[in-house]
């Protein structure tokens, strides 16, 4: 007999009886047989549910406990920009003006975006392709999510390796970026900064050669041009990286399930220790002064809200598919609602709370070489990799303090990078099922993929890569991605039939507040954001480095091939389906399930009502 997708899984060859799946609503029986023992045959009767009980497909995995799934998305969405980009962007925007516009994106879009994901995810049970049966025109969306993932995974994995890197450096009596006579410094090195010097000082701190001299070896590189071999340190911690990665994926849910119960909350102790000890040093509250210090006047200069909007978009990691993967190995009754609440406030408390232990060690350091707080604040890699460890290379115990901050950060990027890996596995395996039967096989080759283009990562010139790479693949692709896929969801599928989705399996229907959002407000902003990301874009640089043109050529490729997907798809799904250009719409645009609706001539989404009702 052949099994349907939401037929039962057998596990006893014994006649079992029928236990009630559902106290009400009709029920259907199936009748399976199980094998032939002494020429008799035995069956096995079973009760379904209805058919909306599908989505609990028994053959689909899910979060041993409900924390499981929290943590794993609290984990992945609180990363290392939470750390070296927000605090920074708070700063230069003026200071708690700045939650102003943060707060009001975060509800207007931020929250909207991240509850449907979790619930598109959790209703369908699929990965970030398979999810789009909604409107199967659109499944290129989806692909394109996975894309993205990937090519982040080729960069993300190196700022993991570098903190690798640095936590082995820091299991020594004296760290090696406290002085300038290393092999690998340069006569422009100082112990000390000059003060009001800023950027036209030539001289260069210890830490800061370290990173780019000790670690990177960029010295020995003219540009993305003249890359040479990967360095061996920093490969070896690759590797270690990748088998981590790897052994916490390789059964699924239940082995990074497990993980993240270390990974997702050891950098909110860390950060509280780190906290406790910034408070009590001489300069501190000056720091936290220019963090909060308020002028409300730069909410008039439309590059504050610019700024905010961006980083709400990228702070959630709304398009990337990992939220709607996550979310498929939920119960079909679990509250996607509460959970959406939950882990945006935790996100965006993480990010505020997270300035307040980064400006008391830039206090410290601003008081200590008697420069301005603008001198010594930055963010991205150069605030974790050269601000801090030569923050904490002037305290007492500085190899335990190096030791406790590297370890958070290694926590940080593991389960971001968990995520991004978990959505090209969903998403991939969830459509083509021999890779299902062979999942630790595919994660293995996931795995090894991005290890493989990471290697240009780690050369002499590999932070030009790094550059390249953070700049485009993960940019204004990830913004269209999740315009595409609100405008699929809300305008295509259709907001009440969302709703009606979550009132499945919430018992709730979402108020007419969210349901304004998804249809209206949140694709507006993402046009916005979209529009703007265009019109302000820069070419990536690297200090005083500017990228020939045909990098920047590149890039565009490296971003235009993610985003081309979804078009691409749409035209070969148009395409591939059979009838007149009508038929071929009706069925390009209508829900797998309801294919026999178009059959009958019946499709909604070609009604005005369809798009006009909210």
């Amino acid at each position: 007999m052949r099994h349907s997708r939401c037929s039962v899984a057998l596990v006893s060859s014994a006649v079992a009886p029928a236990k009630e799946a559902n106290a009400t609503g009709p029920k259907a029986v199936e009748l399976v047989l199980v094998k032939e023992q002494n020429g008799v045959q035995l069956t096995n009767s079973t009760l379904l549910n209805p058919p909306q009980s599908c989505a609990e497909a028994p053959d689909r995995e899910t979060w041993s406990k409900k924390a499981d799934f929290l943590l794993s998305v609290i984990g992945f969405a609180v990363d290392l920009a939470n750390v070296w980009r927000f605090p920074y962007l708070c700063y230069k925007n003026g200071g708690g003006a700045f939650l102003v516009p943060y707060l009001l994106f975060m509800v207007i879009a931020g929250m909207p975006l991240f509850y449907m994901e979790l619930a598109l995810g959790q209703f369908n049970r699929e990965g970030a392709a398979g999810v789009w049966k909604i409107c199967p025109i659109l499944k290129g969306v989806g692909y394109s999510a996975v894309l993205v993932s990937l090519y982040i995974g080729f960069f993300y994995n190196v700022i993991i390796a570098w903190a690798l890197h640095y936590l082995f450096s820091s299991l020594t009596a004296e760290l090696p970026w406290t002085h300038c006579n290393n092999s690998w410094n340069s006569p422009r090195c100082s112990d000390a900064r000059a003060p009001g010097s800023g950027d036209n000082d030539t001289r260069t701190t210890p830490a800061a050669e370290y990173f780019e001299r000790g670690v990177l070896h960029l010295h020995e590189s003219r540009g993305i041009d003249d890359l040479g071999p990967p360095r061996w340190q920093l490969t070896s911690c690759l590797v270690l990286v990748i088998v981590l990665l790897y052994f916490s994926l390789w059964k699924g849910v239940k082995t990074s399930g497990k993980v993240v119960w270390i990974t997702a909350t050891m950098p909110y102790v860390v950060l509280l220790a780190l906290l406790l000890r910034g408070v009590t040093l001489p300069g501190a509250l000056d720091g936290i002064r220019a963090y909060l210090s308020v002028d409300f006047h730069r909410l008039c200069e439309a590059s504050v809200w610019i700024d905010a909007a961006v980083q709400i978009c990228f702070s959630l990691g709304v398009g990337l598919g990992v939220l709607i993967a996550f979310s498929s190995y939920n119960k079909f009754t679990n509250n996607c609602y509460r959970d959406a609440i939950i882990t945006t406030s935790v996100n965006s408390l993480t990010s505020f709370s997270s300035g307040f232990v980064v400006f008391s060690f830039l206090g410290y350091m601003a008081q200590k070489h008697s420069v301005p707080i603008g001198d010594v604040a930055k963010d991205g890699p150069g605030l974790i990799f050269t601000i801090y460890p030569e923050a904490l290379a002037t305290l007492p115990l500085a190899s335990v303090w190096a030791v406790v901050f590297f370890l958070m950060l290694l926590t940080l990027g593991i389960d971001s990078a968990m995520g991004g890996m978990e959505s090209v596995i969903t998403g991939l395996v969830d459509e083509f099922q021999p890779l299902r039967r062979h999942r630790r096989l595919f994660t293995l080759l996931v795995v090894l993929t991005t290890f493989s283009l990471s290697l240009f990562c780690v050369t002499n010139g590999g932070i030009y890569v790094f550059t390249l790479l953070d700049h485009f693949a993960a940019g204004t692709s990830i913004l269209f991605g999740v315009l595409m896929e609100v405008i699929g969801v809300a305008w295509f599928y259709g907001v009440w039939q969302f709703s009606n989705d979550i009132k499945q399996m919430t018992g709730q229907r979402p108020s007419l507040y969210w349901r304004l959002c998804w249809k209206f407000i949140s694709p507006c902003f993402l046009l916005f954001v979209v529009v703007v990301s265009i019109v302000t874009f820069r070419p990536p640089r690297y200090g005083a480095y500017v990228f020939p043109e045909w990098a920047n050529a590149l890039g565009w490729a490296i971003a235009a091939s993610s985003m081309s997907v979804a078009p691409i798809y749409a035209a070969y799904k148009f395409c591939s389906l059979p009838g007149s250009p009508r038929e071929k719409l009706a069925y390009a645009i209508t829900p797998e399930k309801e294919r026999e609706r178009v059959d009958r001539g019946e499709v909604p989404q070609f009604t005005l009502r369809h798009w006009l009702v909210v």
